[in-house]
């Protein structure tokens, strides 16, 4: 049992998809406005959803997850931490967002999505590890048609695949204007990306570098904000 900020607790089962940087780093990412409706993709365990209902009291989290394990632990954290009126966990495929939700029925979409296009799969988390289940284009596809215009998409994944992204986000009129490079050492290399989109927006990248240990490997002031260890 894993213990979030604001007493949330996180309960994940074995062979479901394990609290990691990725989503604290990309919680820590998200901007809400009061009263964000908020749709996750590739949800889990609702990892990322208890993470920003700690972080924003008003905002409301709809995920989506296509594994019945996690989806299930996802509706067991969402009742244990009594947010059921706040949050849930739709047990559905990514690619089922325009049947389910109107276009732009959301201010806001998050996702920590499957990075890997090619190679083996990972035999303990193939569908959270490679997109099968969700390819790059089938996920901004899905977060273009739920968020309304002039609302934004948030996501990290893997620096390889940034010019990817990017064109896939433009053919959704989701412009790029955010992209933080995250070091987990300084002057290490670049181990994520986190890139923040919105509907309809203007050209216009905002660039910045993250760092979560110095070179001697203390645990820098964001890692601290990060893991809530102030």
């Amino acid at each position: 049992m894993e213990l979030l900020p604001g007493g949330i607790t996180l309960d994940i089962p074995k062979g479901a998809f394990p609290l990691s940087t990725d989503s604290m780093a990309l919680a820590h990412f998200v901007t809400l406005r009061k009263h964000a409706i908020v749709l996750d993709l590739c949800s889990g365990c609702g990892t990322l959803g208890l993470l920003l209902c700690s972080k924003e009291p008003t905002c409301t989290v709809c995920g989506m997850e296509i594994d019945p394990l996690s989806h299930n632990a996802a509706v067991e954290n969402i009742r244990r931490n009594g947010l059921s009126a706040r949050m849930e966990s739709i047990c559905a495929p990514v690619q089922s967002v325009s049947e389910r939700f109107s276009p732009g029925s959301f201010t806001c979409c998050v996702a920590n999505p499957p990075y890997f296009s090619g190679g083996p799969s990972s035999l303990s988390l193939p569908q959270a590890r490679k997109e099968d289940s969700c390819t790059m284009e089938e996920l901004l596809h899905a977060a273009g048609w739920a968020v309304k215009f002039g609302g934004e998409v948030f996501l990290v994944h893997r620096p390889e695949r940034l010019a990817s992204l990017i064109v896939c986000g433009s053919a959704e009129k989701l412009e790029a204007k955010e992209l933080v490079l995250l070091r987990h050492q300084e002057d290490g290399p670049i181990g994520l990306i986190l890139l923040r989109f919105r509907k309809g927006g203007k050209p216009g990248l905002k660039l910045s570098e993250w760092a979560l240990h110095t070179r001697d490997g203390a645990q820098t002031p964001l890692y601290k904000e990060i893991y809530h260890k102030e």
